[in-house]
């Protein structure tokens, strides 16, 4: 065993088997119900593993999502419901956790085969980031929203301003993220953004939203649901597609990451300083044996640092390293959310990104890495909790 290997793991135990979507709509116009997406995306899974429905015996989700376990099985007429888990927190800092927890509960014998989902029609209930009306206030908010800061966008644009300062990075590596993912749209039928490419001068003549973020900086608004169909290894050999293997997901928080009223010790950090060397640790690998990335972007910005804390790079080489050419592709060093991601496929809390990971180990993507081994996917960076998955071939 190398240095720094961690033995008891879930590793290769467990493989994604079924992918399953909904279409996508612009936030506020799906034609049916939040709870009716769920269960389409979630027996579109079923179907594209070869898997009945009345076979799922766990049901796993992330970020409060509202469409109950024990609903979700009666409706699909499950015989009996073995396991049910919520991973912690708002945003998407729990999607590759929510697939850990389900990873973890087929290990551990709690159930055979689970299912992992995420719906959104905010038409239908609330509108993500939008602030409601309150006669008091009290607690952290009490210090930001009476001044103007109330939104993700505004706290994680004065972070990533924090960090462009000290290691001297300029508007092009959040532009070259950017782009990367609208360039990897453009081969995605199934992307919002498809057929709409983005260029430079289309990205600085752009409004801002919050500097440094231009509007294209920043994830969409989608309705829509997402599924993702888990068993053993075993099983997995017998079924219709070919297995993504899950070698590492880690889940957690930094040091004081959930302090409140902006008094986190470490104000740059996307949160992954001590996750991705455990998630590393656990796979037995290094960041260089990672073939294509899958990493959340809320906004660019956090992107770029969770680039960063995942090894690609050093704080002060990101000028080199986010570079459209390094990013994309299929010439890129990292090739970096090949589907178009949260910026330009859909905004499904990032459930969308770990399917774009399976399919590149499938060898199915429309921006198919060539002999693409190994996968990361990186959910939800400056939330806490977060976390992190690795697939392989």
């Amino acid at each position: 065993m190398s240095a720094g290997t961690i033995e008891n793991t879930i590793r290769d135990k467990v493989a994604i088997v079924g992918l399953g979507e909904t279409a996508y709509y612009k936030r506020g116009q799906a034609p049916v119900s939040e709870f009716r997406l769920a269960l389409e995306a979630i027996i579109r899974a079923c179907d594209d593993a070869g898997v009945r429905p009345a076979e799922i015996d766990g049901i796993a989700s992330y970020s409060n999502d509202r469409n109950d376990s024990v609903r979700v099985a009666t409706a699909l007429g499950l015989p009996e419901l073995r396991f049910s888990n919520m991973f912690w927190g708002g945003g998407g800092g729990g999607g590759s956790g929510a697939i850990g927890n389900a990873a973890a509960a087929i290990v551990a014998g709690y159930a055979t085969t689970v299912i992992v989902y995420r719906a959104l029609a905010q038409g239908q209930f609330g509108r993500f980031g939008q602030t409601p009306a309150m006669n008091t206030i009290s607690g952290p908010i009490a210090y930001t929203w009476p001044y103007g800061m109330s939104t993700p966008a505004q706290w994680i644009a004065l972070r990533t301003r924090r960090f462009m300062h000290e290691h001297h990075v300029s508007q092009d590596a959040l532009a070259a993220i950017a782009m990367a993912c609208y360039h990897h749209a453009q081969f995605n039928p199934r992307a919002i953004m498809y057929g709409r490419p983005l260029t430079r001068a289309m990205y600085d003549e752009s409004r801002w939203i919050v500097e440094p973020f231009h509007l294209y900086d920043c994830c969409m608004e989608n309705d829509g649901a997402a599924a993702v169909l888990l068993t053993s290894s075993e099983r997995a050999r017998d079924l219709k597609q070919r297995p993504a293997y899950v070698m590492a997901a880690a889940q957690g928080s930094d040091y004081r990451q959930g302090a409140g009223a902006e008094n986190l010790p470490d104000y740059t950090t996307s949160n992954f300083k001590t996750l991705a060397p455990r998630l590393y640790a656990m796979a037995g690998i290094k960041p260089n044996d990672v073939d294509v990335a899958q990493v959340y972007e809320n906004f660019t910005g956090a992107v770029m640092t969770s680039i960063v804390e995942h090894g690609f790079c050093h704080p002060d080489e990101v000028m080199d390293f986010c570079t459209f050419e390094n990013l994309t592709w299929p010439s890129g060093k990292l090739p970096l959310n090949t589907s178009g991601g949260n910026l330009a496929e859909c905004y499904m809390h990032g459930l969308e990104l770990i399917i774009e990971a399976a399919r590149q180990i499938r060898g199915t993507s429309t921006c198919q890495v060539k002999d693409a081994e190994i996968a990361l996917v990186a959910s939800g960076p400056m939330v806490a909790p977060v976390s992190d998955l690795l697939l392989r071939r």
